[in-house]
C-alpha cells in the first residue's frame, strides 16, 4: 500500500499595487509644503517679474511722468557703459580672491580643529565668532577699530615691522575689502570642511598609513578626494554670497577711491538710489542674476572636472 504525501499549500503574497498614486494622494502629501512654496514665489519670483518689467522701461524718479517702453535700450546702455565693465571686473576679482583665500584658510583651520588638543572647544568657538557678526557691524568695526590710520589695531600690530600711520582703505582699497571678507567667510568654509573631515572613515586613513603613505600623500589622495563635495559646496555657496557683497564696500570705501572697489551690487545701488535711473538699475539686476547663475554653474563644473582628473591621475 502506497502512502500519498500531499504538499502543503503555499500562500502567495498578494501583489502590490504598482499603479501610481492618485493625484489626490499626491496633493495631500504636498499640501503642507504649499505655504512655503507660495511664500518663496511671492518673495523671489514676483519681484523678479517686476524687475523684468522695469528693465524694458525708461523711468527716472526725478522726472515723474516720463515712464515709457524702450525695449532692450537699457540693456544696450549697460553693456556699452565702461563703468559697468569696471564693476564687473572688480566683482570677479573680489569674489574669486575672497572665496579662494577663505577656502584655503578654512581647510587649514579645519585640519587643525580635527585634531584633539587642550582647549579645542574654546578655539573652535573663537574661530566661528566672525561669521556670527552682522556684516554691517563687522564692516564698521574694521573701519573704526582695525583700519583707522591713527589708532587702528592693524597698524599697531604691524608697527614693529615699520608700518606707520597707513590708511589701508585709501592706499589698498581692494586688498582691504578682500581682507575683511576673508575674515568673515573663513569660518563658514572651515565648518563645511570640518564636517567633511569628521565624516571620514578612520579605517581608510589607517589603511593608508599601513601602506606606507606619508602625511602629504594621505591628504592629497585620500582626504582631499573625500573632501571634494564639501569643497565644491563651500566654493559654490561662498561665491553666491560674496558676489552680493555690499555692506563692507558701503561702510569702508564707498566704492572708491576712483571706483576701485565698486562691484556690481554697489553699482546697482549707485544707479538706483544716487542716479534714480530705475530702468537701467533693473536691467543691471537682471544681467547680474543671469551672470551669477552662469558663472556658478561653470565654476562648479570646472571644479568637478579638476577633481575627476586628479582622481584619474591617482
Amino acid at each position: 500500500m502506497t502512502a500519498t504525501v500531499t504538499a502543503p499549500a503555499v500562500r502567495r503574497a498578494p501583489k502590490k499595487d504598482a499603479s501610481p498614486p492618485r493625484p489626490r494622494g499626491r496633493w495631500r502629501r504636498r499640501l503642507p509644503l504649499l505655504p512655503a512654496l507660495v511664500l518663496t514665489i511671492a518673495l523671489t519670483q514676483v519681484p523678479f517679474v517686476f524687475t523684468l518689467w522695469y528693465s524694458v522701461h525708461s523711468r527716472n524718479l526725478l522726472r515723474p511722468g516720463t515712464d515709457r517702453f524702450v525695449g532692450l535700450a537699457n540693456y544696450a546702455k549697460v553693456f556699452t557703459d565702461s563703468a559697468f565693465r569696471n564693476a564687473a571686473v572688480n566683482t570677479v576679482v573680489l569674489t574669486s580672491s575672497a572665496v579662494v583665500l577663505s577656502m584655503l584658510l578654512g581647510v587649514a583651520l579645519a585640519m587643525l580643529l580635527d585634531r584633539r588638543f587642550f582647549g579645542r572647544g574654546i578655539v573652535r568657538t573663537m574661530l566661528i565668532t566672525p561669521f556670527l557678526v552682522m556684516p554691517a557691524a563687522a564692516a564698521l568695526l574694521w573701519k573704526t577699530s582695525m583700519l583707522n590710520p591713527v589708532y587702528g589695531l592693524l597698524n599697531w600690530a604691524l608697527s614693529p615691522f615699520g608700518v606707520g600711520d597707513l590708511d589701508w582703505a585709501s592706499r589698498y582699497p581692494m586688498a582691504t575689502i578682500v581682507m575683511v571678507l576673508v575674515w568673515q567667510w573663513t569660518p563658514f568654509m572651515m565648518l563645511i570642511v570640518l564636517a567633511g573631515l569628521q565624516s571620514q572613515s578612520p579605517e581608510v586613513l589607517e589603511a593608508a598609513r599601513v601602506d606606507g603613505a606619508g602625511w602629504w600623500q594621505t591628504f592629497r589622495f585620500v582626504t582631499l578626494a573625500h573632501l571634494r563635495r564639501y569643497i565644491e559646496l563651500g566654493i559654490l555657496l561662498g561665491s553666491i554670497y560674496v558676489v552680493q557683497t555690499f555692506d563692507a564696500i558701503f561702510m569702508i570705501t564707498q566704492g572708491g577711491p576712483g571706483q576701485a572697489t565698486t562691484n556690481l551690487p554697489y553699482f546697482i545701488y549707485l544707479k538706483a538710489f544716487r542716479g534714480f535711473e530705475l530702468g537701467e538699475a533693473a536691467a543691471l539686476g537682471v544681467v547680474v542674476v543671469a551672470a551669477t547663475i552662469v558663472i556658478a554653474t561653470f565654476a562648479l563644473r570646472l571644479i568637478s572636472n579638476l577633481f575627476s582628473s586628479e582622481g584619474m591621475g591617482a
